[in-house]
């Protein structure tokens, strides 16, 4: 038994040796270096005037920011047919090129705001028609479609929801326009002209506004209102409505509706809409004569209020691709006693740019 034991004593001693030889590490000794740090980094002494410089102009960037909003938009749309001479079906090579701009700028200050809109539109197509009834077929350029209008409105807040300001808007036209295709050919008077005619109307009053943002409307009403007709071509076979002399003053009073909402989170659909009225009480008011009874004195009296009604629907197929829908409905019984009535329906490319 002694002996198993002193066995066993000497087979745990030989284990032992070996599992400190297996976990021993040998001693490395490195030489040390010395280690310099370098600092690369130029200090520069700024002015204090430089950073409040700065800071005071970012501060004027984000206020001129917070004040103004801006929209512009711009469509060129157009369309094009053509047929070969062999075509054996009826049908004339056409040009359509429709061009439209609209930029509106808000300012906002306290309880001032102003607010600036600028658009024109102008169309052009050709088709071929026989001028001399010789048979002989030429394409001609016409214009069917032709504005210019710039409005301003500066409003100042009273209460809640109800300003008071005026209203300033001017239309008319860039180029000649006449009856019909052959005409500006024929040596035919034209229908219309730049200033041919040009209307301004300026109103005093008072503008409520919708608090609701899903029906944006306002409500202009403006007791004291004038409507201006300006006929700079005497040369043009209309009158509209300036019997004497090159403008026609009428003072009145007048209603406005204007409606723009946006609908979709990229605003896809846009829905645009102004109808205006104005009912004249004095008319020719630069005249001398305006209260002599005269034969063309009913020609001037305004039964009726004079109408517009415009209406813009923007429909965006992608970014840069979008269909316009337009009609128009004016009435203005010194011009004609007929409803007038412009519908347009256009595809093409179109670029928006909004500051918010």
């Amino acid at each position: 038994m002694k002996k198993f034991y002193t066995i066993l004593a000497l087979v745990l001693a030989f284990s032992a040796v070996e599992l400190s030889a297996q976990v021993s590490v040998d001693e490395v000794t490195t030489a040390q270096e010395k280690v310099a740090f370098e600092n690369n980094v130029k200090d520069t002494q700024v002015d204090a005037n430089v950073v409040e410089d700065a800071r005071l102009r970012a501060e004027r960037i984000a206020l001129r920011k917070e004040r103004n909003t801006l929209d512009f938009t711009a469509n060129l749309h157009g369309s094009l047919t053509a047929f070969s001479q062999s075509w054996q079906a009826a049908g004339d090579n056409t040009i359509t090129v429709l061009a439209n701009l609209n930029f509106l700028h808000t300012y906002k200050k306290g309880r001032f705001t102003l607010t600036n809109n600028a658009s024109a539109k102008f169309g052009y197509n050709n088709m071929k028609i026989d001028l001399m009834g010789d048979g002989v077929q030429k394409g001609v350029w016409f214009k069917n479609v032709d504005e210019i209008a710039l409005s301003t409105s500066p409003q100042w807040a009273m209460v809640k929801n109800w300003t008071y300001g005026a209203n300033i808007k001017f239309r008319t036209q860039f180029a000649p326009g006449y009856e019909a295709r052959g005409d500006q050919q024929k040596g035919v008077a034209r229908v219309s002209n730049f200033m041919t005619p040009g209307y301004l109307d300026a109103s005093v009053g008072f503008t409520y506004v919708m608090p609701s943002e899903k029906f944006p409307l306002k409500v202009n009403l403006a007791p004291l209102a004038l409507s201006a007709t300006y006929r700079h071509d005497l040369g043009t076979s209309k009158d509209y409505g300036v019997l004497t002399g090159r403008q026609k003053y009428e003072g009145g009073l007048s209603v406005q509706l204007d409606f723009d909402r946006t609908w979709g989170q990229n605003g896809w659909l846009r829905y645009r809409t102004t109808a205006y009225s104005f009912y004249g009480w004095i008319t020719d008011i630069y005249a001398a004569s305006r209260f002599e009874p005269t034969e063309d004195k009913a020609k001037y009296e305004h039964v009726v209020p004079t109408l517009r009604w415009e209406n813009t629907i923007d429909i965006k197929a992608t970014k840069h691709i979008s269909t316009q829908i337009y009609v128009q409905l004016y009435y203005n019984k010194a011009e004609i006693n007929k409803l007038q009535v412009q519908s347009m329906l256009s595809v093409g490319l179109t670029y928006t740019f909004k500051n918010k």
